[in-house]
């Protein structure tokens, strides 16, 4: 078992070496990165990392977007967006009617990786900023490319910008409408129109969308309220409306490669790179639910032995070896995926767990850049793309989850969604 784990190392140092380019990017607005040397996509708001990147319309927080792009030479990258719809379907709006100017910003802050194993160019730029400046609310689709081929993006990923006209107000519990303090848990909400009659139909022009912990793949768009009284537009009772309860998130830290990391059993070096071997984990569904205090699947970058340097260009690349023990069987039926803010929080094939039969283990080798990591394993049925909890982590009706309301409105004769008004609330709290 040993000398496989050992050749296993050697072979993904090997393996990795070869970062290959990436397709053009598919005209779709789901989040994708499609070049293999762009990693450690971020986006988050410049003052809070740990909350939902919200940008409110003429508000003065914003949005920060910072990236790798693994090379020896600079690269020099362009932005822009695209608004789209609830639904995430590209909107109608001329550019000229989202974004104030040209719809295009090149990324001028950048710098070389230093004391690195792996060469890579950190990436920086906000949103708005002086030369770029958002006009309408909605949802976005961000777009990053080489300068001199706008046609081949290097990733896609999302932010919406809210009017925050409308007041929302939501609840969650685990006293469902289908079990009691079991496996699920219901989100219910109220939009308040802060003046009288702002919202003319609500049951012809609201759309609700609801995410938990970030996730699309499990998002729930809902368009009926259950009641309008005077100024308050109900969503309760709504089956749709009810989660799969989950588990709290695994986490892992690889912010030293010279001392003790959190689940990390062994670390070493095998040419170019450190590898982590992390701690074999095993599913929960049916062990007793345990409260740890995470960040809803975000990740941070860290470098403990950075000094007074910036773990952005000083924290290195390290191959996380994840393992995870089905008492020695091949699952049928679906495919395992590691899902967390890293993989854009959705299942994606470069994270999938691939069934070893020499160790009767599943297996997933991830280029991971240094400091502390969100994690779970989804579930995905033969023929479906929503993963599941339930398999592997359980469903824990008292695992404290992040969820998010967004409420859209398009009144008659309007030509796109507007994002008029959003909450965040948690589980168990």
């Amino acid at each position: 078992m040993k000398f496989i784990r050992i050749m296993r190392l050697i072979a993904v140092s090997a393996a990795l070496i070869l970062l290959t380019a990436a397709p053009s990017a598919a005209q779709d607005t789901h989040p994708h990165i499609f070049s293999s040397s762009v990693k450690s996509l971020k986006l988050s708001l410049e003052h809070n990392p740990f909350v939902p990147p919200i940008l409110i319309l003429g508000g003065e927080e914003r949005l920060n977007v910072n990236f790798d792009y693994l090379d020896y030479d600079v690269h020099y990258l362009r932005y822009s967006v695209v608004h789209c719809n609830a639904d995430w379907t590209e909107s109608v709006l001329m550019e000229s009617e989202y974004v104030d100017g040209f719809n295009y910003g090149d990324i001028d802050d950048y710098e070389q990786s230093v004391t690195t194993f792996t060469h890579y160019y950190n990436y920086n730029f906000t949103l708005p900023n002086d030369n770029f400046r958002i006009t309408k609310s909605g949802n976005y689709l961000l777009r990053v490319y080489e300068q001199d081929d706008p046609d081949k993006v290097l990733f896609q990923t999302r932010f919406t910008v809210c009017e925050n006209s409308v007041s929302v107000r939501a609840a969650v519990t685990s006293r469902t409408d289908v079990d009691y303090n079991s496996e699920h848990q219901q989100v219910s909400f109220d939009v308040i129109g802060k003046t009288r009659g702002q919202i003319r139909d609500p049951y012809g022009e609201l759309t609700a969308v609801v995410t938990q912990n970030s996730r699309t793949d499990n998002q729930v768009t809902v368009s009926r309220p259950m009641m309008v009284a005077g100024d308050v537009v109900t969503f309760d009772h709504n089956q749709a409306l009810i989660f799969d309860a989950g588990n709290e998130f695994r986490r892992m830290e690889m912010v030293s490669v010279h001392s003790i990391n959190m689940r990390v059993e062994k670390m070493q070096y095998f040419e170019p790179f450190y590898h982590a071997s992390l701690f074999i984990d095993a599913p929960r569904a049916n062990s007793q639910y345990l409260y740890d205090q995470t960040q809803f699947g975000r990740f941070t970058i860290r470098n403990r032995e950075c000094d007074n340097a910036d773990s952005n260009t000083c924290a290195d690349y390290v191959v996380a070896h994840f393992t995870l023990d089905t008492d020695g069987r091949m699952l049928t039926g679906g495919r395992i995926y590691l899902q967390g803010e890293f993989t854009q929080a959705i299942p994606q094939d470069w994270a999938l767990m691939k069934w070893d039969a020499s160790q009767g283990l599943y297996v997933c080798d991830l280029l991971l850049k240094q400091g502390a990591y969100n994690y779970q394993y989804l579930w995905v049925p033969d023929g479906t793309t929503m993963g599941r909890a339930g398999m592997i982590e359980g469903n824990k009706y008292q695992t404290v989850n992040e969820y998010l309301v967004c409420i859209y409105d398009r009144p008659m004769g309007e030509r796109y969604d507007h994002f008029v008004g959003f909450a965040v609330v948690y589980s168990g709290r």
